[in-house]
Formats: structure tokens, C-alpha cells, sequence
């Protein structure tokens, strides 16, 4: 989270696009929140002015100026991984950048292009 908030200039964890928390104690582990790349992403159809477009590979990217903070966005997630900047009113979605791959002090966490085949369909 620290990693994703300093690629973004910030210190803290408070502007991170990824949440880590914990599962029910140390002996149950820990919660990875981050935004899984869909290939038809629930957020980007429910937004009113096209302010989510899909991202090639899965997932979206926020047009900032096209976005009016109806957090209809963040609703729709399924996995809650649309985490919210208060101060610009705009959801924070990861860009899957890689930073918090790289810096996990556990490597606990990957990035890894998915890729989707189509069924052959037999006559």
C-alpha cells in the first residue's frame, strides 16, 4: 500500500489503489483488495459519462475531467477494489503499474497478464 501511494507522489497509505487488510488475525492471513482487470468491467458500464474506459488487458483508466463523483463506479465493483480520494472527489483504481509487486516485502504479490482464450466451437 506504502509502495502504491509513493508512486503517486504521497506519503502514507491514504491515496493507495490497493488494500491489504487483515483476514482474522495473523493465524488467518491477510486480504488483498485491488482491482483484478476484468474484461467487461461492471464499473465502466454503470458510469453516466464514460469516464472509465476498458484498459487493454482487462480493467479501466479514469478521463479525471469526464468524471463527476457519482461513485456509481464504486458500487458496482463486485471486489470493492475502487478505493475513494475524498479531496478530489474521483474513485483511485489501479493502473496495474507493478510498483506494489515490486516493492512487497513478502512477494506475496504478482502482476501477471492474463490471457483469455475463446472455446473452438466444433460443427
Amino acid at each position: 500500500m506504502f509502495a502504491c501511494a509513493r508512486w503517486q507522489g504521497e506519503g502514507g497509505v491514504e491515496r493507495s489503489r490497493i488494500g491489504v487488510h487483515s483476514a482474522g488475525g495473523m493465524e488467518h492471513g491477510f486480504v488483498v483488495v485491488v482491482c483484478r482487470g476484468c474484461e467487461d468491467p461492471p464499473c465502466a458500464r454503470v458510469c453516466p459519462t464514460d469516464a472509465l474506459k476498458r484498459r487493454k488487458g482487462g480493467g479501466v483508466l479514469l478521463k479525471e475531467a469526464l468524471c463527476i463523483g457519482c461513485r456509481n463506479c464504486q458500487e458496482a465493483c463486485t471486489l470493492g477494489a475502487i478505493f475513494w480520494d475524498d479531496s478530489a472527489g474521483k474513485p483511485m483504481i489501479c493502473v496495474h503499474c507493478g510498483t506494489c509487486a515490486k516493492y512487497c516485502p513478502h512477494a506475496v504479490l504478482d502482476l501477471e497478464e492474463s490471457v483469455v482464450q475463446e472455446a473452438a466451437h466444433a460443427c
